[in-house]
Parts: structure tokens; sequence; C-alpha cells
């Protein structure tokens, strides 16, 4: 029987992206675990049944015998509703249907640009931020009017502009970005600690790792464990297995799930810029010349997968019977550790410990070369009401044109989406490394027919 912790936080989280049925069910199940928090969550979306429907199943989780934390789950139906007096503010939206998605990822392999994932950079990249950005300039807004002084945590993509945008419209701000791709290079970095130096049983979180570069192209410059430095060990690593790839259980799981990988995209990236690449292949293989991504042959041969619309669809469609499932009992609710860490970034806040992570603020100067104000992915220290970033110090010399381009390109495409300039975003989205693949009149087309297939979530200034 829950019992409520005497000394529990009580607080008031706002979720925009309530019916989510991906991020939410997770946050739900790690806070339920938590017994330092309690309090009260409030579900808003567009869709309000969606958020309905998480509401029973928030509740199913705060009542579930192993909770040790009880949380209330409301429904908000505007924004203010939501905001008002919240302490923390959660942001997990998916902008537009999959009908835009299938053209920002599949649009463009007309013109033999292949896209993994087509969420971040590239020609699918900035459609999604097009019809992105406006919405965060709306949440923005209602942050700066109905809850200024709460801290707020994003994980909708295109991470680096919607986190940019929220500073941009509101610059007092609390707002950062949270990615956990860099936590699947940190536990690549375990496997090879145990296959390789006979170490089992490393954890992530007893490394530490130099992180910088921006979201979905982020890189770790150093990594230890204890006193042992990995940057050789991870040398030897790349010269044994840049070849083949790295498989130490033998399932070759790249060529069944959307979401793994051989390493070989990362450990190329290394051999040509000396930094350990710190997300999974298939976001990475977007951020270069098509290197990686040419044609689907290509990308076979580089042990990765492009993620198709129709398995999101079909993905999402899973979802919702697993949403029905746990409101009418069926199945019944597990908690379990999500491996996220948005709940402990909460508590650091809070000043019930001190955490490290990697986190999307704006550069402050914790990477040299790059502009200040632009959105990047670094170490920070979270404590007490308070982000400290972590200067990450230079970055490899021939990594940092790379990474400068996408920067610019990102100032370029807010700007863009802000003012609905066509001429600034042609040429902004001509600019990405991707493009190089295609003439001028064909980018131009392609750009003028992805503007058109989303319409519906762009401002009428566009079309005028």
């Amino acid at each position: 029987m829950y019992k409520r912790q005497p000394d529990a936080k009580q607080l008031r989280i706002c979720y925009i992206g309530g019916g989510s049925r991906g991020w939410a069910w997770k946050f739900m199940g790690d806070l339920a675990m938590d017994p330092d928090m309690c309090g009260e969550i409030r579900l808003y979306d567009i869709d309000r049944a969606a958020a309905e429907r998480n509401r029973v199943i928030g509740e199913k989780i705060s009542s579930h015998p192993n909770a040790v934390s009880r949380w209330e789950y409301t429904v908000s139906g505007s924004l203010r509703e939501g905001l008002e007096g919240a302490d923390f503010v959660v942001i997990s939206i998916l902008p537009a249907t999959f009908e835009e998605m299938r053209a920002d990822v599949h649009m463009p392999e007309r013109l033999g640009i292949w896209q993994p994932v087509g969420d971040t950079v590239g020609a699918g990249g900035f459609m999604r931020a097009m019809r992105t950005i406006p919405m965060f300039v709306e949440i923005a807004e209602a942050i700066r009017d109905y809850a200024p002084e709460a801290w707020v945590i994003n994980y909708t993509n295109p991470m680096s502009l919607c986190v940019r945008t929220l500073y941009e419209v509101f610059p007092g701000i609390k707002a950062f970005g949270c990615c956990h791709e860099v936590f699947g290079t940190q536990e690549l970095l375990c496997s090879m600690l145990e296959t390789e130096a006979g170490i089992p049983g490393v954890k992530r979180q007893d490394l530490y790792t130099t992180v910088t570069g921006i979201n979905h192209f982020t890189f770790l410059t150093g990594a230890s464990y204890k006193q042992m430095d990995l940057m050789p060990m991870y040398d030897a690593f790349v010269r044994k297995y840049a070849e083949e790839g790295y498989d130490p259980k033998g399932t070759r799981s790249w060529e069944e799930s959307t979401f793994s990988c051989a390493h070989l995209v990362k450990m190329d990236l290394y051999r040509r810029f000396g930094a350990i690449a710190a997300a999974g292949d298939r976001h990475l293989a977007e951020f270069t010349a098509p290197w990686y991504t040419r044609d689907p042959e290509t990308v076979k041969k580089w042990k990765f997968a492009l993620t198709t619309v129709d398995w999101r669809i079909e993905d999402l469609h899973a979802r919702l019977k697993k949403s029905d499932d746990l409101i009418s009992g069926r199945e019944e609710v597990e908690l379990k550790p999500s491996g996220e860490e948005g709940h402990w970034l909460l508590k650091a806040l809070l000043g019930i410990h001190d955490l490290v992570s990697n986190v999307n603020v704006p550069n402050r100067g914790q990477i040299q070369g790059l502009p200040l104000g632009a959105v990047v992915e670094t170490n920070a220290l979270f404590t007490r009401d308070r982000i400290e970033p972590i200067c990450a110090g230079r970055m490899p010399s021939g990594l940092l044109p790379l990474i400068a381009r996408h920067v610019y390109n990102q100032e370029n495409t807010l700007k863009t989406a802000l003012t609905c300039d066509r001429e600034l975003g042609l040429a902004t989205f001509m600019n990405d490394p991707q493009l190089a693949v295609a003439t001028p009149q064909d980018a131009k087309a392609l750009f003028n027919d992805m503007l058109e297939a989303q319409r519906a979530y762009l401002p009428e200034k566009w079309f005028d």
C-alpha cells in the first residue's frame, strides 16, 4: 500500500504533449518509482482524448503496488490552465501528422536523398522545423506569461531548434533539451570494457566522458573509467572492428531493428576526426555529405537502417493497442526504470542531489569556435535551481567546420521560420550537405513541393 514519504517534494508538472504514447509513459513510470517527489501532473494536448487516456494510464501507474510515489493526473483544457503555478514543464510533441513526416522523409528520395530519420537536419529536418518552430513560439509565449519561473525540459525534435526558439521568444526562460543518444555510446564503451578488457558490469554512469557538439551530432573528446583512459582502447577497438562492425552477441540486430547498428558510421567518423561519435549511426549519417546514405544499398553496407514512415505508423498502431489494453486491464502496468534521466534532473534542480549530464542549452562559451547563443550539447552540472555548462575545450579542428556549418544553418532555419522568407529558406535548405546531390533547379522544385505538402501547418504568410 502506498504511503507518502513525509519529506517528498510536492510538485506541479505541466506535460505539453500529454497524449504521448512514448516519452510520457516512461516519465510516469520513473516518477512513480521515485520516493523523493510527488504531486500533480497536468496533461495538455491538442488531442484531448489522447491526454484523457494517459490520465487513466497515469493513475494506474501511480497506484501500482510497487509505486513509492503518488501522483495525481489531470487534463488541462488550455496551455494557461496547465502552466499556471507549474514548477516544471515537459514538452514532448509530434509536430503535425505522419503524412507531413512522410513528405519530410520520402519526398527527397526522388532526388536520391535517403534520410534514415529526417527529423533534425537535411531536407526533412528543415521542413519539420518550419512547422515546429511556430508551435514553440506559442509555447514559449505561454510559459513567459503563465509560468516564467518554471524549469522547462524539451524532448521534441529538432532538439536544437526547439530549445533555440524557446530562448529566442523568451530570453529569461529556464529551458534545456534532453536526448538519450549519448547514453547509447557510453553503453558501447561499457561493452568494449567487457569484451576487450575483461571488465564486466561497468555502468555508463561509472564513466567520465567529455561531450561536445550539437544534438544528434555529438562527440566524446575524452573518456575514462576510474583511472583508465579509454581513448587508446577505443582506437584499438576501431582498428579491430571498423571493417565488419561490432556485434558481440552475434545477433546481426541491425537487420531486424530500425534502431540497431553495427557502429560502423561511428568508427568511420572516429577515423576521420579523432573523436568518438556519440549518437546512433542513423542520426550521425545525416550530418555529412552522403558518405553513408548514397542509396539503400550503401546504407545496408554500413549496417544501419532507414526508418520508414510506414514503420512509424505500424509502431503507432501497436502503441494505440497497448494504450487500449492498459486502460481495459487486458495488460497490466509494468513498473521498470526507463533508463532516461528526466526525473533525476528534476531532483537535481530541486537540490536533492547534484548531477552531471549531457544537455542542450545555449552556448555561453562551453564550446569554443561556435557562436554564442546557438544551442549546443555538452555536459553540465545540474544543481539547486541552476544549470552550469561544463567547458568542453577545443573541438578537433577538422570537425569544427562541419559542425559550424550546421549551427549557422540552424540559425538561418530559425530566422526563416520566424519570417517565412522563401529566399533565405531555399538558400538554407540547399546549404545542407545532404543536398549536394541535387541541382539548384531540382532542389528548388523539391523545396516548393515539400512546403506545399505541409501547407496546413504553416503560417499563411508562406503562401501570400
